[in-house]
């Protein structure tokens, strides 16, 4: 399937991308995708730099006649969101991704697709590639890691660029420049029990709620999404209180920055209820199906009784704090900007929790483009988690990108995009976490924007990328080379 990838316009793009799908690259693991791209840029004779975290650097001059304007930073991340189907047999370490062509859509099978951010990456390999484009002096960063703590952006060091321009290709609106983003910060909550023996006179049930959409979890957090999560807890915590049920073990959610999309507990309830159980919780089955019927229409929630129980249980009174902890700490859109119409001041993500063999773990990620109701925030769940016992910890904090409406670069994009397309883009800020407010950091006098094209679903084996937007979005992406400010 992913030949036909390589006959699509523009060929270079194109190829490029299925190249580098065919290497694996999840988070965290990027060797093979650091080395891919060393040769790459060691093939066309580039000066190739890989530093002391992983990023790759690859710099180009500037074609005759274009000497004479501002050094661009062209940057993309290496790494992709490794999220798959349950039902979807497939190794994210050492295969390289199936993609296919559905109308006017590229996708993978049962997979995330990696367009995000693979089509920014191969799109600066087919300008460094290419020997027709007119371009000034480019230095191509491909950074690691970004989808999981951003330690790319982190680790790199003042002096390794000298570009005046960054133009991060990291967007997912093609009718959107970027000028500003989210900063974000994790936050984990951990605590070990003392298990117990299952009672006796105990009956076994696997509870799964599964078919959400998922999706990023800064992008998409205001589309009220069903949390697995939240609505996992929603049932334990009726279980709980109507029926004494017990867990044994939790497992939902995965990545920090995917909202989850299924999560699976193993419980037990006393013998007693075991013909009333499934049909009394069908009223809390119906009315969580029921506000999420136009958001999540694929929701499943299913009850499956068990010949085989558990060994251990958790303690009642365990269970009872953390199943109030969870259904306090808050999840999705807890503040709007003032500042920016419709946009995602500050948000929480509960994406993974764990329990079982004594052990719990919950895992969130606190987004925020403003840095002190970011930290307002994660200490609303840490006060709630510290409450039921738990270590709190924060980490990978992040800081946001403050916009510059006044850039000499946002005008020519600005410029270039009516000019191209008839009407104005869309200057925007947005609440995800961009990399540019850490280059930032080591690089404040470089300007920075962000575009791309339409991508759909990311951070979900639903995430797509339209053709016909990446044709757009290339042919902005050129002209934006030939207009780069003189120096």
């Amino acid at each position: 399937m992913s030949q036909d990838i390589r006959n699509l316009e523009p060929l270079p793009l194109w190829n490029h991308f299925a190249d580098l799908n065919a290497v694996p690259r999840p988070s965290k693991k990027e060797e093979r995708v650091i080395a891919f791209m060393k040769q790459f840029g060691e093939n066309l004779g580039l000066e190739t730099i890989v530093d002391e975290v992983g990023n790759v650097i690859v710099k180009k001059p500037a074609t005759a006649g274009m000497e004479n304007r501002k050094t661009i930073v062209l940057q993309s991340h290496l790494d992709m969101v490794h999220q798959k189907n349950n039902d979807t047999v497939f190794d994210f370490d050492t295969q390289g991704i199936d993609m296919y062509i559905d109308e006017d859509w590229v996708r993978a099978k049962g997979t995330t697709l990696g367009a995000d951010n693979g089509i920014g990456v191969a799109t600066i390999m087919a300008v460094l590639a290419s020997k027709e484009i007119e371009h000034p002096a480019i230095e191509a960063l491909f950074t690691i890691d970004e989808e999981t703590g951003m330690t790319g952006a982190m680790g790199l060091k003042g002096g390794l660029l000298t570009g005046d321009i960054l133009l991060n290709l990291d967007t997912e609106e093609d009718d959107e420049i970027d000028i500003g983003c989210a900063g974000g910060v994790d936050v984990t909550a951990v605590a070990e029990y003392d298990d117990e023996d299952t009672p006796d006179g105990s009956v076994a049930y696997t509870i799964t709620v599964k078919g959400l959409k998922g999706g990023h979890s800064g992008m998409d957090i205001h589309k009220g999404l069903g949390n697995a999560n939240k609505i996992m807890n929603r049932l334990l915590f009726n279980g709980f209180d109507n029926f004494g049920l017990q867990i044994s073990t939790i497992n939902g959610g995965s990545l920090r920055n995917a909202i989850p999309r299924e999560s699976v507990a193993n419980v037990i309830i006393a013998k007693m209820y075991d013909e009333s159980f499934v049909f009394d919780m069908l009223p809390v089955v119906n009315d969580i199906k029921a506000e999420f019927a136009t958001t999540e229409p694929n929701l499943e929630i299913i009850f499956e009784k068990h010949e085989t129980l558990p060994e251990k249980v958790m303690p009642a009174m365990a269970q009872y704090y953390l199943v109030r902890a969870l259904y306090t700490a808050h999840n999705g859109v807890y503040r709007m900007s003032a500042d920016f119409n419709d946009l995602v001041e500050t948000s929480n993500n509960i994406a993974k929790v764990t329990v079982g063999n004594g052990k719990l773990q919950i895992q969130c990620l606190t987004r925020s483009s403003v840095e002190t109701s970011k930290f307002d925030l994660a200490n609303s769940l840490r006060s709630a988690f510290e409450l039921m016992g738990c270590e709190v910890d924060f980490s990978g904090s992040y800081p946001g990108w403050t916009p510059n409406p006044n850039s000499s670069i946002l005008k020519v994009l600005d410029e270039l995009y009516e000019k191209q397309n008839g009407q104005k883009a869309n200057v925007v800020a947005c609440h995800a976490g961009l990399e540019c407010g850490i280059l930032g950091t080591n690089y404040p006098d470089m300007e920075m924007i962000s575009f791309g094209p339409t991508i759909r679903g990311a951070h979900s084996p639903e995430e797509r990328v339209s053709i016909s937007s990446v044709q757009k979005y290339w042919k902005f992406f050129i002209e934006i080379l030939k207009n780069i400010p003189v120096k």
